[in-house]
């Protein structure tokens, strides 16, 4: 952005000392917005030569103050240079605070972040699941030591943060804290969010994730078979609360519902659906999104075994769940004792659901894609990715098909 500026020294009669001396002032106009700053030098009147905003003669005293004036004039320029170097923003105020060493009112990066994450903390159960909230303070918690690590400083203001320093962040995570790609990408994600907001409120010229390359890597996803449902099904335990989590964990199963949206399921979510069936109608606390999922057998039986539980009817749930961390806990032991060599945590329900329950089961997967409450169809296109198996059963009916064909062509005697 073009700007004018002009400079002049002048007399301010009406701060005149008992004396009778005025004070010099300097004057600095940019874009007709004036800067009037005291020079700390005062002048009898009558040696002052208002044209040229400088004291008359050649004594001690003139060019005394007349060469400091020359310096506060040459100490004006220079700012003005440097700032255009910098592609500094030049008005008043700004010039005015980096002449006179002022350091702006900025905002700063972790200042932001921590507000953003103090909100979020208390829109925890309303917009934002606890587990959010926790990848955020994991992501402040990287972006801190990474300013010590890289600048030596405790925050940095947010104008600060460009393309390199987004690249430089991603290479301190992959590097110094060995995250894998994945954990790196979705750790820039939270970051990004907070630096895009900036960008909107207009506190950055421009959106430096603009050019940031980063992607994350499609991991295969596990899921329980057939044969490992049946054993969880069929087995028998003797400490209630396995009982307990293992009926969640299958619940979730025949649901598709994720550990937060399970937690938050009443008996009012319980629906007579378009079939004159029972469905489960709720909204994914990650996505907002609508999800129905209609009651499968297995899903009834659960609901009904825990109807009357203390826990449930106390805090009016569907369910009497446990803590998520508690949920993951208890699984490792489950997965011991039924002899499933999968690291079983809650999320792997979710994924069972979308595979081994319903596409290897011939549900199309527009169907799956709305009863896992996804916004994009692209989302449950990576489950249908995993099914070899499906696969091989969709090819082996082909198979059958080209037999049969070629079983009948040869007994025409055309082969």
């Amino acid at each position: 952005m073009k700007h004018k500026m002009s400079i002049l020294f002048y007399l301010k009669s009406a701060k005149a000392s008992k004396k009778g001396l005025y004070p010099i002032y300097q004057r600095i106009t940019i874009n007709g917005i004036r800067i009037e700053l005291s020079t700390s030098k005062f002048v009898d009147k009558a040696k002052w030569n208002k044209e040229a905003g400088r004291i008359k003669g050649n004594s001690e005293e003139a060019r005394l103050i007349n060469s400091y004036l020359d310096i506060l004039k040459n100490k004006a320029y220079e700012t003005e240079k440097w700032m255009v170097n910098n592609d500094q923003e030049i008005n008043a105020q700004t010039f005015k605070n980096k002449l006179l060493g002022i350091e702006e009112n900025q905002r700063k990066l972790l200042l932001i972040f921590e507000d953003h994450n103090k909100r979020m903390k208390e829109l925890i159960g309303k917009e934002f699941s606890n587990n959010t909230f926790k990848k955020y303070e994991t992501t402040l918690s990287h972006t801190k030591e990474f300013l010590k690590h890289q600048y030596k400083i405790n925050d940095i203001s947010i104008k600060r943060v460009d393309i390199a320093f987004i690249n430089d962040f991603d290479f301190y995570l992959r590097n110094t804290k060995n995250c894998n790609n994945n954990s790196t990408i979705k750790y820039i994600r939270n970051f990004g969010k907070i630096v895009k907001q900036c960008y909107v409120n207009g506190w950055l010229e421009k959106d430096p994730f603009l050019n940031y390359k980063g992607k994350v890597k499609e991991v295969e996803r596990t899921y329980l078979t057939e044969l490992e449902i049946e054993v969880l099904l069929n087995k028998n335990f003797k400490i209630n609360r396995l009982e307990l989590v293992r009926d969640i964990f299958l619940f979730s199963c025949f649901t598709g519902l994720a550990y937060i949206d399970v937690y938050n399921l009443t008996k009012s979510n319980i629906i007579i659906g378009i079939d004159g069936e029972k469905w489960i109608s709720t909204h994914r606390q990650k996505t907002e999104s609508a999800s129905k999922i209609p009651i499968l057998p297995v899903t009834q039986m659960i609901i009904d075994k825990y109807e009357n539980h203390p826990q449930s009817n106390n805090e009016d749930r569907l369910l009497p769940i446990l803590s998520n961390q508690k949920m993951n806990a208890y699984l490792k032991e489950i997965a011991a004792i039924c002899e499933i060599e999968k690291e079983l945590t809650f999320h792997i329900a979710r994924h069972t659901f979308a595979t081994t329950i319903t596409l290897t089961n011939g549900v199309p997967i527009e169907s799956v894609s709305k009863m896992l409450g996804h916004k994009n169809l692209r989302t449950t296109q990576h489950y249908a990715k995993v099914l070899d198996r499906k696969v091989s059963e969709d090819m082996k009916l082909l198979k059958d098909k080209f037999v049969l064909r070629e079983t009948t062509v040869r007994k025409s005697g055309a082969l």
